[in-house]
């Protein structure tokens, strides 16, 4: 836009300028905002930017001082280089398709190292110790700080990612793997920043609580500027805004390139990246330009300079940086005659040397200082780096992300550019380099992790122990319920009601809810516990009349999250880690939809497995013909099998109250006072009916994965053994009742509360067979059961048939019949979607006359009479079909 009166101009600036002198950067504040407000009254649209120049958020002479010794912390960054080079390198010597990633540390080895020699707080008995999520790429760089600081041996680096063994490092940063190292499994993309977000929003619950002191730990969560095109990776910033995380700071690496090219070629991935956190009410701190910049800007009086930065695409800024200095002086500063004067007496090497912010260690400590010195938002630092920075021939290019080898004349490059003591002979050894533990580079290191309190990271494996209440607590559950008819979600909110009682385990219990508190019958503990709100409760709710009303409150208990599965999952893995992260063991119950659980938030259930995360997660109105009127996308027959491919998850289905509450505090016990790291998936259903009180001596088979329910001891000629789990336990039970009275066929009844379970275990001792044939072979639990019974088995559940056809093998009948719910869902009534979906009373009873009629002991005319009888259609569509 023009000047139409640049003396004009120029005394709105003087005037703006000597208030700024005077009065202070409060006042110029003030003042800009009234004549804003005034030209919002008249209706004058003003200009609207949410982004700031493409430079430093902070000016120079705002910037905190770096207080250590610049050359001690560039030799020590420089060994650290090295080290995590040549370990990826031997590794990939050694074995090409190990792989590893050198240009991510490579760009961002600067942001770590100010963090690791000033900020980052190891735990000690004063502080619990900063979380700390590294981006998982970088994982190299970490390890090779670890290796001088004497924590990690040689070895060790020889082996990157070669565990098998047990002497290796992994791949990234894997808690399962090194339980005593990593704390957070971050390297699938996205997923780092969402549980960080939560994680810091869940250290203010544990603050409000009283369960850790308030306002000392901080969150630090790296990530890459490509990684924030993850919708987890942006998703819940909204959330940290809102809730003033002041305890979390965002750190993103923005070496602008992808794998496979740039962010963002034609854009600016740091401006887009600083409007989107601004608008989510953010601090945004910019680290764009290092301080060989600084004299430059000192120049820039007419603005060029800046310009130009702003002007100019990332697409662009990576190309600079895949060249020269000669290159940059004539495609950067040669676009105006005013730039080129500024560099005429630079250089092209110098100019080479003009660096990005994310290389500065004075910048960034600047940026941390403001970031962990900020209260009453979230920080983010957005950092422009170069990608693959020092590696040589892929440096900035779009092949950097994919190296993992760099040439000899690129090692001597690196070499000698950050002084590493390596003859050339030896360069292609690639030998590690650990000074002296008496060097100053040592000293110095170990000075700096003391202040901070130790080394960083580290994990704490186990936690005090909670006693686990007795089973008699859950008597009132365990003696079932009359004739009167409840859900077994009913059943569960009695359960939880009751255990939040407990005098040891009830604070600690954390109940998460999507918005569905109403709907599954939970609504009662909002007056009990409250629901968790930073600010309390700050207007009066519409129910206020109600018993039941909707009450927040700072120190409430449960979290309620909303539609919002991936936040709620991130929440849950907070709380159920709190246990090692806060010496504080937590109990976190998730209670949701069953099909939007682990269809939805699998990568995060799978990082649950790897945090060794402990709790429970409930997923409600479970089974393909259970909800039935939500239809083909909200009917659930899968998520058991979901669930069993993340290996420390124990899944049960179980059909009456005392199997859930045996389970419950099983599981309690499991993980609250032996401590294992594992966790638990419980399906519950919607549909009511009366709850048996609990059979003598049957909580082993409970916890085990099946049990004998109703046991026919008849001496008939013809016998069945009937397998269910859930809802459809019921129609087995049913279907028992008709072979019995209308076909006299002796029919035993087993529930199945976890045909995963019952697999688990049968492949243990199948494993154990196998590796010790000398010995007499051991029985599979299922085996045991059913190994002395008549008859043909039949099972049936509201799962695909995949789910009981698991245990087949371990089946000591040849005729295995299995029923299932494998299809799309669809809308109806209960009855009419289990007699569609196969799996109903009549067709439990067809399968035991087919198996019969297999075995030669019923003739076919049988089979076909029961069709006939039953109304069955045997032209019926087939539900896989539909």
């Amino acid at each position: 836009m023009q000047d139409l009166d640049p003396v004009e101009t120029q005394e709105w600036l003087d005037a703006l300028e000597s208030v700024l002198d005077r009065e202070g950067e409060d006042r110029a504040h003030y003042l800009l905002t009234r004549m804003g407000e005034l030209a919002s009254r008249t209706g004058t649209q003003l200009p609207y930017a949410i982004t700031t120049p493409y430079r430093n958020t902070i000016p120079v002479t705002h910037e905190a001082r770096m207080p250590g010794d610049l050359f001690m912390e560039r030799r020590i960054r420089s060994l650290v280089r090295w080290n995590a080079l040549a370990m990826v390198m031997r590794a990939n010597k050694k074995d090409p398709d190990l792989g590893g990633h050198i240009s991510s540390f490579a760009s961002s080895a600067t942001l770590y190292d100010v963090g690791f020699n000033y900020f980052f707080k190891a735990p000690t008995e004063e502080h619990g110790g900063d979380l700390i999520y590294f981006q998982g790429h970088t994982a190299p760089g970490v390890y090779a700080r670890a290796f001088l600081e004497g924590r990690i041996s040689e070895d060790q680096l020889n082996n990157f990612r070669q565990e098998v063994d047990g002497e290796g490092l992994s791949s990234y940063p894997h808690p399962w793997l090194m339980p005593d190292f990593w704390q957070f499994p971050t390297v699938s993309m996205g997923l780092g920043p969402i549980q960080a977000i939560y994680q810091a929003r869940f250290m203010k619950y544990l603050e409000h609580r009283g369960f850790i002191p308030a306002g000392k730990q901080k969150v630090w969560c790296f990530l890459g500027d490509g990684e924030t095109d993850e919708p987890e990776a942006l998703g819940a910033i909204a959330l940290a805004g809102r809730e003033k995380l002041d305890n979390l700071i965002f750190v993103i690496n923005c070496n602008l390139q992808r794998l496979d090219g740039p962010v963002r070629g034609n854009g600016k991935i740091i401006q887009e990246l600083e409007g989107v956190f601004r608008g989510a009410d953010w601090n945004v701190i910019k680290v764009v330009w290092g301080r060989m910049w600084d004299p430059l800007f000192a120049q820039d009086k007419e603005g060029a300079l800046q310009r130009r930065m702003d002007q100019v695409v990332d697409g662009e800024y990576q190309n600079y940086k895949a060249n020269n200095g000669k290159f940059v002086r004539e495609h950067f500063f040669g676009a105006d005659p005013r730039l080129l004067k500024m560099v005429e007496n630079l250089s092209d090497e110098e100019v080479w040397k003009l660096n990005r912010g994310g290389h500065d260690p004075f910048k960034v400590y600047a940026a941390y200082h403001e970031a962990v010195n900020h209260s009453g938002q979230p920080t983010v630092v957005l950092a422009k780096t170069i990608k693959g920075y020092g590696t040589g021939s892929g440096e900035a290019k779009n092949i950097t992300h994919n190296v993992k080898k760099v040439d000899a004349e690129s090692l001597k490059v690196f070499r000698d550019r950050f002084d590493i003591p390596v003859k050339d002979e030896d360069l292609e050894k690639l030998p590690f380099y650990r000074p002296d533990a008496d060097s100053p580079e040592m000293k110095y290191l170990r000075k700096s992790r003391e202040a901070l309190g130790g080394f960083v990271p580290q994990r704490r494996a186990r936690s005090i122990s909670i006693p686990t209440p007795p089973l008699e607590t859950l008597k009132s559950i365990l003696d079932g319920t009359g004739d009167r008819e409840i859900s077994s979600t009913m059943a569960f909110v009695r359960i939880l009601s009751q255990l939040v009682k407990d005098k040891d385990l009830g604070s600690r219990i954390v109940p998460i809810i999507p918005d569905e508190a109403r709907t599954f019958g939970m609504e009662g503990m909002f007056r009990q516990l409250g629901i968790y709100s930073s600010v309390g409760q700050l207007y009066e709710p519409v129910d206020k009349d109600q018993v039941m009303f909707y009450r927040e409150d700072k120190k409430g208990q449960i979290l309620e999250e909303g539609i919002n599965e991936a936040g709620a999952m991130s929440s849950w893995i907070a709380a159920g880690t709190a246990y090692s992260i806060h010496n504080q063991p937590m109990l976190p119950f998730y209670v949701f939809y069953s099909m939007f659980g682990f269809q939805r938030i699998g990568d995060l259930a799978w990082a649950a497995g790897d945090s060794r995360a402990r709790g429970f997660l409930i997923g409600g109105t479970s089974g393909r013909t259970t909800l039935n009127g939500e239809g083909l996308q909200h009917e659930d027959g899968h998520s058991h099998i979901l669930a069993s491919t993340v290996p420390n998850c124990r899944t049960y289905d179980p059909t009456f109250a005392y199997e859930l509450a045996v389970i419950i505090r099983e599981g309690i016990r499991q993980m609250t006072e032996e401590q294992k790291d594992i966790f638990y998936y419980i399906t519950v259903m919607n549909e009511a009916y009366a709850h048996p009180a609990m059979p003598e001596g049957v909580e082993e088979g409970i916890i085990k994965g099946m049990y004998l329910l109703e046991e026919d001891k008849r001496d008939a000629a013809h016998h069945v053994q009937l397998m269910g789990s859930g809802t459809i336990l019921r129609e087995v039970i049913e279907g028992a009742k008709i072979l019995r009275e209308d076909y006299g066929i002796a029919s035993d009844v087993w529930s199945v509360t976890s045909f995963n379970e019952l697999r688990r275990e049968g492949l243990a001792v199948e494993r154990w067979n196998r590796l010790h044939p000398s010995e007499k072979p051991k029985q599979t639990y299922v085996e045991q059961c059913l190994g002395g019974r008549k008859g043909p088995v039949v099972a049936s559940t509201d799962y695909m048939k995949l789910f009981a056809d698991q245990i087949r093998q371990w089946v000591p009948s040849h005729e295995y019949k299995v029923l299932g719910t494998d299809g799309f869902g669809r809308s109806d009534s209960r009855k009419k979607l289990r007699h569609f979906f196969e799996v109903d009373r009549y067709w439990v009873v067809l399968a035991a006359l087919e198996a019969l009629v297999d075995r030669g002991e019923l003739e076919a005319r049988v089979l076909g009479e029961a069709i006939a009888r039953f109304g069955i259609n045997p032209e019926k569509l087939n539900p896989l079909d539909c």
